[in-house]
């Protein structure tokens, strides 16, 4: 027998089509009357747009959410939100807003309302990652958890195909890491391969036809998913990286993710058979890095490290931090073999054990 603990998240979801529409009763329901609407400085006529349907509920908007969640911007965005007296959070967007809420929340405890626009996952989650002089630090608060998520399928309707593809392998390794977490479970486990095996289906299909709604409500449903999976146990080597090479080298984060994912799984799979099994079943192969290299392929992801943004002298500097205080793992980790690793993401490789 297995012993195991499991923490379920106290958060609310509304899910569907057409349930943009709720907001003003999920407001209303938490007893809000002047929230900040936020959103990243491209989503910033849409932000504005919701908040004119929202009437006197809104106090503003902040649209100036950035990637990694430099504290520099949370500090502008406190400032902003205490000389408009909000006494609540509305974040339209992807990782990048949800991410400013919650630093915002953190520091405040204001309720947040989180509406995905991405497969991003990190709106089901206590964790946040906030980066200040290059280096990004996670940490995991139940004030951090937005009580209220509403998907809306129609708000992902015009994510551009790319940017889908990169967002739901993001997703992906949520649920790919959860399978072999320290605090790992059989509900996690439920839940992380039916989310794998969603969104396996629906990006070759919305890559194809990016209108497509039914592959479109299948990511959204894996994507959730994948995101409870992140937020009930704890991270490993892939996560460790990620927000290494994010932090050291402002990388974008769900295409980094895309490429880290394969090479994290093929050095941790001696480590643990088990889940090498399942996984072998969900994605119906032998090799499952190998299969997760190939769908980033298919799906027209970039597949390098120095394709995004990283330098040739990084690799270094990349294992020496991933090196310094690491996260639990199941596989020790070993430097040579983690700069191997690093190595060959740089460089577009197939992974290898």
């Amino acid at each position: 027998m297995k012993s195991f603990v499991y923490n379920a998240q106290p958060a609310r979801v509304v899910f569907g089509s057409g349930t943009i529409a709720r907001l003003p009763e999920e407001i209303d329901r938490l007893g809000l009357k002047r929230v900040l609407v936020l959103a990243t400085p491209p989503r910033e006529a849409d932000a504005r747009r919701h908040a004119e349907f929202l009437g006197d509920r809104v106090a503003g908007v902040y649209a100036k959410a950035t990637m990694h969640t430099p504290v520099s911007v949370t500090e502008n965005a406190l400032r902003v939100a205490a000389k408009l007296r909000a006494d609540g959070l509305v974040a339209i967007g992807g990782g990048s807003t949800t991410g400013l809420a919650k630093a915002i929340a953190l520091r405040t405890d204001l309720p947040q309302i989180v509406m995905p626009t991405t497969y991003a996952g990190s709106e089901m989650t206590p964790i946040l990652g906030e980066t200040k002089d290059g280096v990004k630090v996670t940490q995991s608060s139940p004030r951090v958890l937005p009580e209220v998520v509403i998907y809306d399928v129609d708000l992902t309707m015009t994510l551009p195909a790319s940017l889908s593809g990169t967002s739901g392998m993001n997703a992906i390794a949520h649920a790919v890491e959860a399978l072999y977490a320290r605090e790992s479970n059989p509900v996690i486990n439920l839940m992380a391969a039916e989310a794998i095996g969603a969104l396996v289906s629906a990006l070759p299909a919305i890559a194809g036809n990016p209108h497509d709604r039914d592959a479109r409500s299948e990511a959204l449903y894996g994507a959730w998913l994948c995101g409870i999976c992140l937020g009930s146990v704890g991270m490993a080597l892939h996560h460790k990286l990620c927000h290494t090479l994010g932090g050291s080298f402002d990388l974008p984060h769900a295409e980094t993710h895309t490429i880290v994912l394969p090479h994290a799984l093929a050095y941790n799979a001696p480590a643990v058979p088990a889940v090498m099994q399942t996984l072998r079943a969900v994605l119906k192969t032998d090799d499952p890095a190998i299969a997760l290299y190939d769908l980033a392929g298919r799906i027209g992801a970039k597949r390098a490290l120095s394709e995004i943004g990283m330098p040739s002298d990084g690799i270094d500097i990349a294992t020496d931090r991933a090196m310094a205080n690491p996260y639990w793992n199941p596989r020790a980790l070993e430097r040579e073999p983690i700069r191997t690793l690093i190595a060959r993401a740089y460089a577009g490789e197939p992974p290898q054990a």
